[in-house]
């Protein structure tokens, strides 16, 4: 079943061009930053998910933070803008 699913597919063209992830007139880049200690971090993560704000998966994975001991992790979600007439 996996495999009829995959083979139905378009084949991915490595030398093909990433969508544009430039800010546009039409939205931009919010990011959202937890940082403390690992477990404080992946608890506050999961926390979020519990109260439908983001899938665990869609955080980046934990990454040093400028203090010592300390990590964070990075929310990237895209916000359209408000037209402006």
């Amino acid at each position: 079943m996996l495999r009829a699913f995959l083979s139905s597919l378009p084949p991915i063209d490595p030398g093909a061009p990433l969508p544009d992830r430039q800010p546009s007139d039409a939205w931009e880049e919010v990011r959202v930053l937890v940082i403390s200690s690992p477990e404080g971090v992946r608890e506050t993560v999961h926390e979020l998910h519990r109260r439908g704000f983001a899938q665990v998966g869609a955080w980046s994975k934990l990454l040093p933070a400028p203090t010592s001991g300390e990590v964070m992790s990075i929310l990237t979600r895209r916000r359209a803008r408000e037209r402006r007439e």
